[in-house]
């Protein structure tokens, strides 16, 4: 999954993000009478049963063997036959039991019978002991590289401006350090910062160089290193044979590479479509029963049909549940020597898609020749993927399907030296949608139309 762009925040529209063991979602919040309310049935849905009736001004609800009971405009609740006294009136809008989001921090543990922490400014509720920790330090080499350690894996939107990286954490439940102010003995990294708003988390590191990002330990350690610094590890440009990071550089690697399986590839191949995660990585839990990596194969698969169908022979990077790095997926493209690469990411947050294009480091003067830069090979083809990206949002909004343009250092667009875009389809309605097939076939078939409609230009390059 990722995440709506414009940071901080990743939306104009108020929610509450929740985490606890069993899934983390978030929520819309609604303003009632100058306060903010949330669907308690909502809340409680992912994580055990729940059924609910309404009976005149009375709200019956039924959490696993828990009954409690509210009336509309009350500010006292039943719970088990014991009198709970809220904050603030219960609302009752249409068979929909709201409760006020000052309540939840002493409502939720007479109901679910364990601890809860919730931060309501930020809107940001724990279940459980769920939080994610880190840790912020200088390591090694010349110049230094900042190195965050996270006690879980994590996946953060990642911008750069002049002067710091924002690092937008939406689905981590990540925790404060003990100082929201960090400080480092760097001249180039001096501080960073971290604060939370919207349900979401954010830390932004103040620096005076770029600094380019890279994962490792399986998403539990970022490293964000001057992007002078860069590894040079290339590969061919698009006429030849691409050669794969893990050749080049394997100190890279916390672990010895995964051989990149073949791709069989028809004579010629139009279009790539890759669906993110897969295997033991199973993206965002997009709902207790829905992972991100089953939908974004059924989402492939569907893009593949109509590709085909319209004449554009496509392939699938993966086909199966089966789990490549970004740099596999990055070499196996560039093999390929397609006309467009699509990487599909699947989203609970926000409705519609997002296309994204890749957000390059600034140039290291490391590519040469022929020989191009694996952190920046997608540079000589961004002008492109941004034409196909404004193609395939104003088709999608032709389709009345609500469609962002965005731009970001996604992995592995960096790596693709042929157009290439990340869409990100979010749920139309709840996020059952995500697997129907109508709504599937709707956003497959505005995306083959406009890459049809844009085959001459990437047919040319240009």
């Amino acid at each position: 999954m990722l995440l709506a762009a414009s940071l901080p925040g990743a939306s104009d529209e108020k929610r509450i993000a929740i985490y606890s063991l069993v899934a983390n979602y978030s929520l819309p919040v609604y303003d009632q009478g100058g306060q903010d309310y949330v669907g308690l049935l909502e809340i409680l849905e992912p994580l055990g049963t729940v059924t609910s009736q309404t009976n005149g001004t009375r709200w019956r609800l039924r959490y696993n063997d828990l009954e409690t009971q509210f009336t509309a405009n009350a500010s006292r609740a039943r719970i088990q036959n014991h009198d709970f006294d809220l904050p603030a009136n219960f609302v009752l809008a249409s068979g929909r039991g709201l409760v006020s989001l000052s309540s939840l921090g002493t409502l939720l543990p007479q109901i679910l019978g364990g601890p809860v922490t919730f931060h309501e400014n930020s809107r940001r509720l724990y279940i459980g002991s769920v939080g994610v920790h880190f840790t912020a330090q200088m390591g090694g080499g010349n110049p230094p590289a900042l190195v965050m350690s996270f006690t879980s894996p994590v996946n953060p939107r990642i911008a750069t401006e002049p002067g710091k990286v924002q690092m937008l954490f939406t689905r981590e439940p990540l925790m404060a350090p003990s100082s929201t102010t960090l400080t480092f003995d760097s001249k180039n990294v001096p501080s960073a910062t971290y604060q939370e708003n919207n349900g979401a988390a954010e830390i932004i590191v103040n620096t005076r160089v770029p600094l380019f990002a890279s994962f490792s330990d399986n998403g539990r350690t970022i490293t964000l290193s001057p992007a002078a610094q860069g590894k040079a590890a290339e590969a061919a440009a698009s006429n030849a044979p691409f050669t794969s990071p893990n050749e080049i550089a394997p100190s890279e690697t916390a672990t010895p590479p995964t051989p990149t399986p073949p791709v069989n590839n028809p004579p010629a191949v139009f279009a790539v479509v890759d669906a993110s995660h897969g295997g033991e990585e199973r993206g965002a839990m997009l709902s207790e029963q829905i992972s991100e990596k089953d939908v974004t194969l059924a989402f492939a698969r569907r893009l593949k049909q109509q590709l085909d169908a319209k004449g554009l022979p496509t392939v699938i990077v993966r086909d199966g549940d089966n789990a490549l790095t970004v740099d596999q997926r990055a070499d196996l493209v560039n093999q390929a020597h397609p006309r467009i690469y699509i990487c599909i990411h699947a989203s609970s947050l926000g409705k519609g898609a997002r296309v994204y294009t890749g957000l390059l480091p600034p140039a290291n003067g490391e590519s040469s020749g022929p020989l191009l830069n694996w952190n920046t090979a997608q540079a000589g083809f961004l002008v492109l993927s941004q034409s196909v990206a404004a193609g395939l949002t104003q088709e999608l909004q032709n389709e009345h399907l609500t469609a962002r343009q965005l731009a970001a250092p996604i992995r592995p667009l960096n790596n693709i030296a042929t157009a290439a875009v990340a869409i990100e389809v979010a749920p139309n309605g709840d996020v059952a949608s995500l697997e129907s097939a109508d709504y599937q076939a709707s956003v497959a078939n505005s995306i083959a139309t406009s890459i049809v409609n844009m085959r001459t230009r990437l047919e040319s390059g240009q």
